[in-house]
């Protein structure tokens, strides 16, 4: 396991350790918390674009038609 030391304001700091302790966790748990959710957001936008370099768009677009048929009506 590494260490990574990072610099913050210090009520950056304050309101991190407030939402630590208000979900009962330490501020470790939490930024590994964080930093999992900001991972998962990333390997999806890129697993998105590599998609999306490989697919059609006249193909998306006649899909986004259905949908928009579908839901006006």
């Amino acid at each position: 396991m590494a260490t990574l030391t990072v610099r913050l304001p210090d009520d950056k700091h304050e309101r991190l350790k407030a939402l630590a302790s208000s979900r009962k966790i330490s501020i470790n748990k939490l930024m590994e918390e964080l930093s999992t959710q900001v991972l998962a957001e990333f390997d999806s936008e890129v697993r998105f674009r590599a998609l999306a370099s490989a697919g059609s768009a006249k193909k998306g677009l006649k899909i986004l038609d259905k949908l928009d048929a579908h839901f006006v009506g």
